[in-house]
Protein backbone atom coordinates (compact mmCIF):
# COMPACT_ATOMS: atom_id res chain seq x y z
CA UNK A 1 0.00 0.00 0.00
CA UNK A 2 1.92 2.83 -1.35
CA UNK A 3 1.36 6.24 0.10
CA UNK A 4 1.27 7.68 -3.77
CA UNK A 5 -2.34 6.21 -3.78
CA UNK A 6 -4.83 8.53 -4.78
CA UNK A 7 -7.04 7.10 -1.28
CA UNK A 8 -4.23 6.16 0.38
CA UNK A 9 -2.87 9.76 0.69
CA UNK A 10 -5.74 10.77 1.58
CA UNK A 11 -6.04 9.24 5.32
CA UNK A 12 -4.73 10.41 8.53
CA UNK A 13 -0.98 9.61 8.91
CA UNK A 14 -1.23 8.16 12.28
CA UNK A 15 -3.87 5.97 11.11
CA UNK A 16 -1.72 4.59 8.49
CA UNK A 17 0.78 3.76 11.25
CA UNK A 18 -1.78 2.05 13.66
CA UNK A 19 -0.76 -1.86 14.70
CA UNK A 20 -3.99 -2.90 14.85
CA UNK A 21 -5.46 -5.41 17.52
CA UNK A 22 -4.84 -9.03 16.74
CA UNK A 23 -7.87 -10.90 17.89
CA UNK A 24 -7.68 -14.52 19.22
CA UNK A 25 -9.53 -15.16 16.10
CA UNK A 26 -7.53 -13.42 13.84
CA UNK A 27 -5.10 -15.40 14.92
CA UNK A 28 -5.38 -19.14 14.95
CA UNK A 29 -8.23 -20.53 13.46
CA UNK A 30 -9.49 -24.36 13.28
CA UNK A 31 -8.22 -26.47 16.43
CA UNK A 32 -10.20 -29.21 18.67
CA UNK A 33 -9.55 -27.50 21.96
CA UNK A 34 -9.89 -23.21 22.33
CA UNK A 35 -8.28 -22.34 25.17
CA UNK A 36 -6.82 -18.47 23.77
CA UNK A 37 -9.45 -16.25 24.01
CA UNK A 38 -10.18 -16.22 27.72
CA UNK A 39 -14.20 -17.72 26.71
CA UNK A 40 -16.16 -18.96 29.16
CA UNK A 41 -16.30 -23.09 28.45
CA UNK A 42 -19.21 -24.01 30.38
CA UNK A 43 -22.33 -22.00 27.83
CA UNK A 44 -24.51 -20.60 30.82
CA UNK A 45 -27.11 -19.93 28.30
CA UNK A 46 -28.55 -22.91 27.89
CA UNK A 47 -29.53 -24.31 24.09
CA UNK A 48 -27.05 -21.28 22.43
CA UNK A 49 -24.89 -23.24 20.60
CA UNK A 50 -21.44 -21.50 19.90
CA UNK A 51 -22.60 -18.10 21.62
CA UNK A 52 -20.06 -18.41 24.00
CA UNK A 53 -17.29 -18.32 21.50
CA UNK A 54 -15.82 -15.51 19.94
CA UNK A 55 -17.03 -14.98 15.91
CA UNK A 56 -14.63 -14.53 13.06
CA UNK A 57 -13.66 -10.75 12.68
CA UNK A 58 -15.27 -10.86 9.26
CA UNK A 59 -16.85 -14.45 8.40
CA UNK A 60 -15.45 -15.55 5.30
CA UNK A 61 -18.40 -17.75 4.00
CA UNK A 62 -20.44 -14.24 4.73
CA UNK A 63 -18.26 -11.70 3.00
CA UNK A 64 -18.15 -14.50 -0.16
CA UNK A 65 -21.86 -14.60 -0.41
CA UNK A 66 -22.24 -10.48 -0.43
CA UNK A 67 -19.41 -10.32 -2.96
CA UNK A 68 -21.20 -12.38 -5.21
CA UNK A 69 -24.33 -10.77 -4.36
CA UNK A 70 -22.49 -7.51 -5.24
CA UNK A 71 -20.49 -8.61 -8.09
CA UNK A 72 -17.39 -7.48 -6.40
CA UNK A 73 -14.48 -9.55 -5.04
CA UNK A 74 -14.28 -10.22 -1.44
CA UNK A 75 -11.36 -7.96 -1.01
CA UNK A 76 -13.81 -5.09 -2.02
CA UNK A 77 -16.20 -6.00 0.96
CA UNK A 78 -16.10 -5.10 4.57
CA UNK A 79 -18.88 -6.33 6.90
CA UNK A 80 -20.03 -3.31 9.59
CA UNK A 81 -23.14 -3.39 12.46
CA UNK A 82 -25.23 -1.28 9.32
CA UNK A 83 -24.27 1.03 7.03
CA UNK A 84 -23.76 3.61 9.67
CA UNK A 85 -20.56 1.53 11.09
CA UNK A 86 -18.78 2.16 7.69
CA UNK A 87 -19.83 5.86 7.54
CA UNK A 88 -18.13 6.36 11.11
CA UNK A 89 -15.02 4.59 9.87
CA UNK A 90 -14.37 6.69 7.35
CA UNK A 91 -14.66 9.81 8.53
CA UNK A 92 -12.22 8.62 11.61
CA UNK A 93 -9.71 6.80 8.72
CA UNK A 94 -9.82 10.45 6.82
CA UNK A 95 -10.89 13.56 8.95
CA UNK A 96 -8.80 14.96 11.41
CA UNK A 97 -10.28 16.61 14.16
CA UNK A 98 -10.89 20.38 13.76
CA UNK A 99 -8.63 20.52 10.92
CA UNK A 100 -11.31 18.42 7.67
CA UNK A 101 -14.33 18.61 6.57
CA UNK A 102 -16.68 16.76 4.50
CA UNK A 103 -19.53 17.25 2.33
CA UNK A 104 -23.13 16.86 1.94
CA UNK A 105 -26.23 17.40 0.02
CA UNK A 106 -29.29 18.33 2.14
CA UNK A 107 -31.62 17.29 2.48
CA UNK A 108 -30.30 14.11 2.75
CA UNK A 109 -29.70 11.15 5.82
CA UNK A 110 -28.71 12.56 8.86
CA UNK A 111 -25.93 10.50 9.97
CA UNK A 112 -22.90 12.10 7.46
CA UNK A 113 -23.32 15.24 9.82
CA UNK A 114 -24.13 13.29 12.72
CA UNK A 115 -20.67 11.43 12.66
CA UNK A 116 -18.38 14.46 11.19
CA UNK A 117 -19.85 16.20 14.52
CA UNK A 118 -18.78 13.16 16.80
CA UNK A 119 -15.31 13.48 14.72
CA UNK A 120 -15.60 17.20 15.04
CA UNK A 121 -15.34 17.43 11.35
CA UNK A 122 -16.86 20.75 9.70
CA UNK A 123 -19.71 19.76 7.21
CA UNK A 124 -20.23 21.34 4.16
CA UNK A 125 -23.30 21.64 2.64
CA UNK A 126 -24.83 21.84 -1.49
CA UNK A 127 -28.49 21.47 -1.24
CA UNK A 128 -29.58 19.09 -4.28
CA UNK A 129 -31.61 20.72 -6.98
CA UNK A 130 -35.31 20.76 -5.79
CA UNK A 131 -36.62 21.82 -8.93
CA UNK A 132 -35.19 19.16 -10.93
CA UNK A 133 -36.45 16.56 -8.72
CA UNK A 134 -33.67 17.32 -6.10
CA UNK A 135 -30.94 16.41 -8.00
CA UNK A 136 -26.95 16.84 -7.98
CA UNK A 137 -25.49 20.24 -8.44
CA UNK A 138 -22.19 19.23 -9.85
CA UNK A 139 -20.98 22.19 -10.53
CA UNK A 140 -21.70 23.92 -6.93
CA UNK A 141 -20.13 20.52 -5.71
CA UNK A 142 -17.09 20.85 -7.35
CA UNK A 143 -16.98 24.27 -6.48
CA UNK A 144 -17.60 23.93 -2.92
CA UNK A 145 -15.10 21.34 -2.85
CA UNK A 146 -11.96 22.88 -0.90
CA UNK A 147 -8.89 21.05 -0.08
CA UNK A 148 -10.07 20.69 3.30
CA UNK A 149 -12.47 18.05 2.03
CA UNK A 150 -12.10 14.39 2.28
CA UNK A 151 -15.55 12.77 1.98
CA UNK A 152 -18.21 13.73 -0.05
CA UNK A 153 -21.06 11.81 0.66
CA UNK A 154 -23.73 11.26 -1.69
CA UNK A 155 -26.91 9.33 -0.85
CA UNK A 156 -28.64 7.56 -4.35
CA UNK A 157 -31.69 6.86 -3.65
CA UNK A 158 -31.65 9.77 -1.66
CA UNK A 159 -33.13 10.11 1.77
CA UNK A 160 -35.65 11.29 2.78
CA UNK A 161 -36.57 12.56 -0.93
CA UNK A 162 -36.49 9.69 -2.51
CA UNK A 163 -34.37 10.39 -5.88
CA UNK A 164 -31.83 8.50 -7.73
CA UNK A 165 -28.54 10.74 -8.55
CA UNK A 166 -27.41 10.68 -11.69
CA UNK A 167 -24.96 8.22 -12.83
CA UNK A 168 -22.85 9.78 -14.94
CA UNK A 169 -23.28 13.49 -12.34
CA UNK A 170 -21.63 11.20 -9.55
CA UNK A 171 -18.79 9.97 -11.51
CA UNK A 172 -18.14 13.43 -12.81
CA UNK A 173 -17.65 14.54 -9.00
CA UNK A 174 -15.14 11.12 -8.43
CA UNK A 175 -13.17 11.68 -10.92
CA UNK A 176 -12.96 15.29 -10.57
CA UNK A 177 -11.77 14.78 -7.02
CA UNK A 178 -9.62 12.28 -7.49
CA UNK A 179 -6.49 12.76 -5.27
CA UNK A 180 -8.21 15.01 -3.53
CA UNK A 181 -11.47 13.43 -2.28
CA UNK A 182 -13.29 10.40 -1.61
CA UNK A 183 -16.60 9.94 -3.26
CA UNK A 184 -18.97 7.77 -0.72
CA UNK A 185 -21.90 6.28 -2.37
CA UNK A 186 -25.00 5.21 -0.10
CA UNK A 187 -26.99 2.88 -2.42
CA UNK A 188 -29.40 1.37 1.02
CA UNK A 189 -32.11 1.87 -1.45
CA UNK A 190 -30.56 0.54 -4.53
CA UNK A 191 -32.66 -2.77 -4.72
CA UNK A 192 -35.78 -0.50 -5.23
CA UNK A 193 -34.53 0.96 -7.87
CA UNK A 194 -33.88 -1.63 -10.32
CA UNK A 195 -30.98 -0.20 -11.38
CA UNK A 196 -27.10 -1.04 -11.53
CA UNK A 197 -24.84 -0.19 -8.65
CA UNK A 198 -21.69 2.37 -9.11
CA UNK A 199 -19.82 -0.55 -7.48
CA UNK A 200 -19.16 -1.57 -11.07
CA UNK A 201 -16.80 1.76 -11.23
CA UNK A 202 -14.79 0.97 -8.77
CA UNK A 203 -11.39 -0.49 -10.59
CA UNK A 204 -11.21 3.01 -13.23
CA UNK A 205 -12.63 4.88 -10.06
CA UNK A 206 -10.44 4.02 -6.80
CA UNK A 207 -11.77 7.17 -4.79
CA UNK A 208 -15.21 5.33 -5.01
CA UNK A 209 -16.64 4.05 -1.92
CA UNK A 210 -20.12 1.92 -1.98
CA UNK A 211 -22.14 1.47 1.04
CA UNK A 212 -25.35 -1.18 1.12
CA UNK A 213 -27.25 -2.88 4.02
CA UNK A 214 -29.49 -5.92 4.59
CA UNK A 215 -31.82 -3.43 6.50
CA UNK A 216 -34.05 -2.31 3.72
CA UNK A 217 -34.56 -4.63 0.96
CA UNK A 218 -33.31 -7.94 3.08
CA UNK A 219 -35.62 -6.89 5.69
CA UNK A 220 -33.10 -7.14 8.47
CA UNK A 221 -33.33 -3.47 10.15
CA UNK A 222 -33.32 -5.30 13.34
CA UNK A 223 -29.84 -7.30 12.73
CA UNK A 224 -27.90 -4.51 12.00
CA UNK A 225 -25.48 -5.85 8.89
CA UNK A 226 -24.07 -3.03 6.40
CA UNK A 227 -21.48 -3.07 3.93
CA UNK A 228 -18.61 -1.16 2.90
CA UNK A 229 -17.41 -1.74 -0.71
CA UNK A 230 -14.16 -0.06 -2.00
CA UNK A 231 -10.66 -0.39 -3.03
CA UNK A 232 -8.91 -3.75 -0.97
CA UNK A 233 -6.19 -0.67 -0.18
CA UNK A 234 -8.63 0.89 1.47
CA UNK A 235 -10.65 -1.57 3.35
CA UNK A 236 -7.20 -3.04 4.57
CA UNK A 237 -6.97 0.22 6.21
CA UNK A 238 -10.65 0.51 7.45
CA UNK A 239 -9.83 -3.02 8.78
CA UNK A 240 -7.13 -1.68 11.40
CA UNK A 241 -9.78 0.50 13.31
CA UNK A 242 -13.21 -1.43 12.89
CA UNK A 243 -13.78 -3.32 16.34
CA UNK A 244 -12.89 -6.63 16.74
CA UNK A 245 -15.91 -8.77 16.51
CA UNK A 246 -18.35 -6.34 14.07
CA UNK A 247 -20.53 -9.83 13.03
CA UNK A 248 -21.92 -11.45 15.95
CA UNK A 249 -23.15 -14.80 15.26
CA UNK A 250 -26.89 -14.43 15.16
CA UNK A 251 -26.10 -11.41 12.69
CA UNK A 252 -24.20 -14.28 10.48
CA UNK A 253 -26.85 -17.05 10.81
CA UNK A 254 -29.64 -14.46 9.87
CA UNK A 255 -27.56 -12.68 7.12
CA UNK A 256 -26.12 -16.31 5.70
CA UNK A 257 -29.88 -17.06 5.27
CA UNK A 258 -30.45 -13.21 3.70
CA UNK A 259 -28.18 -13.85 1.02
CA UNK A 260 -28.97 -17.60 -0.10
CA UNK A 261 -30.69 -18.17 -3.18
CA UNK A 262 -34.13 -18.62 -1.29
CA UNK A 263 -33.33 -15.51 0.99
CA UNK A 264 -32.49 -13.21 -2.65
CA UNK A 265 -35.14 -14.48 -4.38
CA UNK A 266 -37.78 -13.99 -1.48
CA UNK A 267 -35.73 -10.20 -1.22
CA UNK A 268 -36.62 -9.55 -4.83
CA UNK A 269 -40.04 -10.65 -3.97
CA UNK A 270 -40.66 -8.34 -1.14
CA UNK A 271 -39.05 -5.62 -3.39
CA UNK A 272 -41.53 -6.21 -6.34
CA UNK A 273 -44.27 -6.05 -3.57
CA UNK A 274 -43.42 -2.71 -2.16
CA UNK A 275 -42.36 -1.14 -5.54
CA UNK A 276 -45.88 -2.11 -6.68
CA UNK A 277 -47.44 -0.57 -3.69
CA UNK A 278 -45.24 2.85 -4.15
CA UNK A 279 -47.10 3.09 -7.28
CA UNK A 280 -50.14 2.57 -6.28
CA UNK A 281 -49.58 4.66 -3.21
CA UNK A 282 -48.35 7.53 -5.07
CA UNK A 283 -51.12 7.68 -7.11
CA UNK A 284 -53.64 7.35 -3.84
CA UNK A 285 -51.77 10.18 -2.29
CA UNK A 286 -51.93 12.79 -5.29
CA UNK A 287 -55.72 12.50 -5.35
CA UNK A 288 -56.21 13.70 -1.65
CA UNK A 289 -57.27 17.49 -0.78
CA UNK A 290 -54.26 17.49 1.79
CA UNK A 291 -51.60 16.60 -0.41
CA UNK A 292 -49.87 19.03 -2.42
CA UNK A 293 -47.47 16.72 -4.18
CA UNK A 294 -45.96 13.96 -4.19
CA UNK A 295 -42.42 13.45 -5.39
CA UNK A 296 -41.08 10.14 -7.22
CA UNK A 297 -39.68 8.01 -5.73
CA UNK A 298 -36.94 5.27 -6.19
CA UNK A 299 -36.70 3.74 -2.83
CA UNK A 300 -39.12 2.20 -0.22
CA UNK A 301 -40.59 5.28 0.44
CA UNK A 302 -42.34 8.48 -0.77
CA UNK A 303 -41.72 11.85 0.08
CA UNK A 304 -44.83 14.12 -0.16
CA UNK A 305 -46.17 17.97 0.59
CA UNK A 306 -49.37 18.79 2.57
CA UNK A 307 -50.41 21.31 3.43
CA UNK A 308 -50.16 21.57 7.14
CA UNK A 309 -47.37 18.78 8.64
CA UNK A 310 -48.31 19.93 12.15
CA UNK A 311 -51.82 18.42 11.49
CA UNK A 312 -51.31 15.65 9.65
CA UNK A 313 -48.61 14.57 12.05
CA UNK A 314 -51.51 14.95 15.39
CA UNK A 315 -54.11 13.29 13.23
CA UNK A 316 -52.05 10.32 12.20
CA UNK A 317 -50.39 9.85 15.48
CA UNK A 318 -53.99 9.67 16.96
CA UNK A 319 -54.95 6.84 14.88
CA UNK A 320 -51.91 5.05 15.60
CA UNK A 321 -50.62 5.62 12.47
CA UNK A 322 -46.34 6.71 12.60
CA UNK A 323 -45.34 8.98 9.57
CA UNK A 324 -42.03 10.85 9.47
CA UNK A 325 -42.05 14.64 9.48
CA UNK A 326 -39.46 15.92 7.21
CA UNK A 327 -40.46 19.51 7.75
CA UNK A 328 -37.09 20.92 9.13
CA UNK A 329 -34.92 19.35 6.73
CA UNK A 330 -33.27 21.94 4.05
CA UNK A 331 -36.15 23.04 1.09
CA UNK A 332 -38.56 20.53 2.77
CA UNK A 333 -41.21 22.62 4.78
CA UNK A 334 -44.43 20.65 5.55
CA UNK A 335 -43.20 17.32 3.84
CA UNK A 336 -44.37 13.97 5.54
CA UNK A 337 -42.02 10.95 4.60
CA UNK A 338 -44.34 7.55 4.01
CA UNK A 339 -42.38 4.15 4.00
CA UNK A 340 -44.56 1.07 2.13
CA UNK A 341 -46.18 -0.81 4.53
CA UNK A 342 -48.36 -3.85 3.90
CA UNK A 343 -51.44 -2.90 1.70
CA UNK A 344 -53.28 -3.17 4.99
CA UNK A 345 -51.12 -0.93 6.78
CA UNK A 346 -51.17 1.76 3.97
CA UNK A 347 -55.00 1.62 3.29
CA UNK A 348 -54.98 2.28 6.81
CA UNK A 349 -52.90 5.41 6.51
CA UNK A 350 -54.87 6.58 3.64
CA UNK A 351 -57.89 6.14 5.71
CA UNK A 352 -57.24 8.85 8.15
CA UNK A 353 -54.96 11.22 5.69
CA UNK A 354 -58.21 11.23 3.66
CA UNK A 355 -60.27 12.72 6.88
CA UNK A 356 -57.52 15.58 7.36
Amino acid sequence: MSPADPVLSLIRPEILAITPYSSARKESSGGRVWLDANENPLTPSAGKPYLNRYPEPQPADLVDRLAEYYTVAPANVLVTRGSDEGIDLLLRAFCRAGQDSILITPPTYGMYAVSAAIQNAAVVSVPLVAANNFSLDTTAVLQAASPAVKLIFLCSPNNPTGALLDRAAVLQVAKAVLGRAVVVVDEAYLEFAGTHSLTAELTAQPNLVVLRTLSKAFGLAGVRCGVTIASPALISVLQKIIAPYPVPTPVLQAALTAVSPAGLAAARASVQSLVTERRRLAAALAALPAVRRVWPSDANFLLFEVNDSARVMAATRAAGVVLRDRSRDHGLTNCVRMTMGTPEENNAALEVLTRV
